[in-house]
């Protein structure tokens, strides 16, 4: 059991993909089973950096739900992503999956063997000085408050875990601009903001996981220098081709990340 091993570690064992863009097919998704069977082994929790369905269909939730329910024997925590919103269903989505035993984050926070896990899907907007700001027509302004809403629902999450030594930030979308490097230059407003970013110097973290720039970089830091991963499924293929395509950190409960 996780338990079991996390005792004998001294510490957590956390696994972490995003990007799965599970999609209704004749024949079962068999990487997908093999790689939550693989994480399942491996790590005390599992967890999912949204678009967790390619087209947001309830079949498709439900087809995840049940390949996870086959092959992980691990708490599992999850975020939604856009992709989860494409047919106006992300509700539903939600829902199968929570109904499945997935712990689906939307500004909550959750205590797993000593660690809380505080998660948004989060939004774009761009970053730093290029950041898009709340100026001129009011769908500009609707757009940007989007942005600053999924940050206060990061806030709210991340204060609720104040008196937990471990903490971990799950997102979709990319709070600093390092990770989504490798993509084109033109759509990085599209892939993350770094008003996801400030909740995360107020209220430290000891990792930021997310995905959604199928092509960015793996790892980078925040300007605490908190470490953000990459965690979407093709860059840890891309990165990692000789392992399993799941990120794992090792969190000890009495010392440093591993």
């Amino acid at each position: 059991m996780a338990s079991e091993r996390q005792t004998e570690r001294g510490g957590v064992r956390i696994g972490a993909v995003g990007d799965l863009h599970y999609t209704k097919s004749p024949q079962p998704q068999r990487s997908l089973q093999d790689l939550f069977s693989q994480a399942s082994r491996a790590c005390d929790v599992l967890l999912l950096a949204g678009d967790l369905t390619d087209r947001g269909l309830p079949e498709e939730a439900q087809g995840l739900a049940r390949e996870i329910h086959a092959a992980v024997n691990v708490p599992v925590i999850a975020v939604l992503g856009n992709h989860d919103f494409e047919s106006g269903q992300p509700q539903v989505v939600r829902e199968i999956l929570s109904e499945a035993g997935i712990k689906m984050l939307d500004g909550e926070a959750v205590e797993v063997s000593g660690v809380g896990f505080a998660g948004v899907k989060g939004f774009c907007g761009g970053f730093g000085k290029r950041a898009l700001g709340p100026w001129g027509e009011d769908i500009i302004k609707a757009f940007v408050q989007e942005a600053v809403q999924e940050a206060l629902k990061l806030e709210s999450a991340l204060a609720r875990m104040r008196g937990l030594k471990r903490r971990v930030a799950l997102l979709h979308y990319s709070p600093i601009q390092a990770t989504v490097e490798g993509e084109p230059c033109e759509i990085f407003p599209f892939l993350g903001s770094s008003r996801l970013e400030e909740p995360l110097t107020r209220y430290p973290v000891d990792v930021v996981l997310h995905g959604h720039a199928h092509r960015g970089t793996h790892e980078g830091k925040t300007a605490a220098g908190v470490p953000v991963y990459n965690v979407g499924l093709s860059v840890l293929q891309h990165t990692f081709p000789d392992r399993p395509a799941f990120k794992v950190i090792e969190l000890a409960l009495d010392g440093e990340a591993g």
